[in-house]
């Protein structure tokens, strides 16, 4: 009989914990940070611990360490899972566990009901290695078929991030793992010298996201960090912190009811519309026409969006879907000059096909 994780986070105090430090792309993402249970599935638990920790040496079946480290998550499928663990092949043909090459299935006590569930992954019944997946959604289809033997405590958000990319063009590497004990860093803390002391993923932070007004509080917290970094003209630090205003607002906003998400509207329409200026200005024109199109969606007269789109789209060339934004929707003499722009960029547009055409036949 199969029985429902504990809500409770650690399950039991006394389970081991490991972490796996994450770079995609050769950059450094955060931190996942697993309880491993112990007391119901000692033998898996204890394989994937000493595999995070590499103190076995090396394995009899692959003559490679039995260590996690630089082993990459080879198969990701969003709304599934992200699987790893094959530090042979890198593929999910290889690995091994610190027994030899296989072991048996311990146990089914644990269903698969919930996200971010630590699973062996296997190739039939008892072919249990060193492959294992963390779930992105429930997947009661596995019950029975695969073992559960941990939870994320943190680093929820570095797993969404993961099952987002395609591993064939970002590399998603375990750069670091070992064994999480007393003291550690949970990789949650936040010391980038900007004031922010929030985690950088929301399923991290200790917010009752069911208090619409402390929810507001710390977005607007981090627009206001934001607005500080865009005051010193530090654009990518800016849209750092309006995009993480935004994932928190998204967080929170499932726990309300469109009335009461609504109050939540005014903090989010500023981020779309900062990060859109600060797309401007670093000359990343679909992206700024994405944020303003977003902006729209919350309030669709809003001038400040109207005319950061019209500039985006002269960005992108497509200057009569600026010159007409313009013409219909800022009858004012601020834009004067943004027309005289549109017209002049028109004209040089004609010119530049006027001359290749006479060369072309010249």
């Amino acid at each position: 009989m199969s029985h429902a994780v504990p809500t409770e986070k650690p399950s039991n105090p006394t389970n081991p914990r490991v972490f796996f430090d994450v770079d995609i792309g050769g950059e450094k993402v955060g931190r996942i940070v697993l309880e491993l249970f112990a007391d119901v599935t000692p033998r898996t638990a204890e394989n994937f611990r000493a595999l995070c920790t590499g103190e076995k040496g090396t394995g009899k079946s692959t003559g490679k360490p039995l260590h996690f480290k630089g082993c990459p998550f080879h198969r990701i499928i969003k709304q599934f899972m992200i699987q790893g663990g094959d530090f042979s092949n890198h593929n999910g043909t290889g690995g091994e566990s610190i027994y030899g090459d296989k072991f048996e299935d311990e146990n089914f006590h644990y269903k698969h009901d919930k996200v971010g569930l630590l699973s062996m992954a296997n190739a039939g019944a008892n072919t249990n290695g060193s492959q294992f997946f963390i779930t992105t959604v429930p997947t009661p289809h596995l019950d029975g078929k695969h073992v559960v033997f941990g939870q994320v405590l943190k680093g929820m958000g570095v797993v969404k991030i993961l099952e987002a990319i395609e591993t064939k063009e970002d590399p998603c590497i375990i750069s670091d793992c070992g064994e999480h004990k007393d003291g550690d860093s949970w990789g949650v803390e936040l010391d980038d010298g900007s004031g922010d002391t929030y985690p950088e993923f929301p399923e991290d932070a200790e917010v009752d996201f069911k208090d619409v007004d402390k929810v507001q509080s710390v977005a607007e917290d981090l627009k206001n960090i934001g607005n500080t970094l865009f005051k010193n003209q530090d654009w990518k630090g800016a849209v750092k912190k309006y995009s993480k205003a935004l994932r928190y607002l998204e967080f929170g906003g499932d726990e309300f009811d469109e009335e009461i998400q609504k109050k939540l509207e005014p903090v989010a329409l500023s981020c779309f519309l900062n990060t859109a200026a600060c797309k401007l200005k670093l000359q990343l024109w679909q992206e700024a026409l994405d944020s303003c199109t977003e902006a729209l969606e919350l309030d669709k007269k809003n001038t400040k969006a109207l005319f950061r789109r019209a500039q985006a789209h002269a960005g992108l060339k497509d200057f009569m879907s600026h010159l007409k934004t313009n013409t219909i929707h800022f009858p004012f003499a601020a834009i004067i000059g943004e027309m005289k722009k549109v017209h002049l960029k028109i004209q040089e547009e004609k010119e530049k096909e006027k001359k290749m055409f006479a060369k072309m036949f010249a």
